[in-house]
């Protein structure tokens, strides 16, 4: 399976894509700056000796041999980069949005969220898509400290959102190859708009408790 990380020079995106380099996944790492995109990969390389190697290109051309692109830039520059992806986007890829509308985008708080107009942010970038393009959404709560320290599993729920279940099960096997990450079907897109929130919220809890904590879901 071929993955592209939009942002993935980000901490975010570099965590994802390192936790799927060491899984095996062909991964490709995209910026809007070609060349940094290669030196993240250069970097990742190094430290992924047994794993699959990296590769880096622009957004637009990580996301053409994909057949999965996530998502992992600001919300800021999300209309931005999905303009710049509408045309490389190849039909029956997933598009998998990370994507929290934050007050940061705005000079506010890391701890509040948002309204948009669309709902979510997952919602705008379906909006946005191409069609026959499915949107989900998935890893807003997954620390990208825990992501980056290889030597530890990410003790916490993905909570995925879609409006198709064939969509969401696409993303099951990224999921579950990080360790200690479990998959949780958490219903249609437009629960997004909960799933973002919850993200300013645990980031409250992580600035009080000086810690980095993420979700699980019990009873299941």
């Amino acid at each position: 399976m071929r993955i592209a990380v939009v942002g993935g020079t980000g901490d975010q995106g570099m965590g994802l894509a390192r936790r799927w380099g060491q899984a095996g996944f062909e991964v490709t790492i995209g910026s809007r700056v070609e060349d940094r995109a290669k030196a993240t990969a250069s970097e990742l390389n190094k430290a992924n000796a047994s794993g699959s190697p990296f590769n880096g290109a622009s957004n637009g051309e990580a996301a053409e041999g994909a057949e999965i692109v996530v998502i992992t830039v600001p919300f800021a520059a999300q209309n931005a980069t999905l303009k710049d992806l509408k045309s490389h986007l190849k039909p029956g890829s997933l598009l998998v949005d990370v994507t929290v509308p934050l007050e940061t985008a705005v000079d506010g708080k890391a701890t509040r969220v948002l309204g948009v107009w669309s709902g979510s942010a997952a919602e705008q970038c379906a909006e946005a898509a191409p069609s026959g393009i499915d949107v989900i959404s998935a890893f807003h709560s997954v620390p990208a400290s825990m992501l980056a320290d290889l030597d530890r599993e990410v003790d916490c729920d993905v909570l995925v959102c879609g409006d198709k279940k064939e969509s969401k099960e696409r993303l099951r096997p990224l999921v579950e190859a990080i360790p200690g990450c479990r998959y949780v079907d958490a219903g249609p897109l437009a629960n997004s708009r909960t799933v973002e929130a919850l993200t300013a919220l645990l980031i409250g809890v992580n600035i009080r408790y000086k810690t980095h904590s993420g979700l699980r879901i019990t009873g299941i």
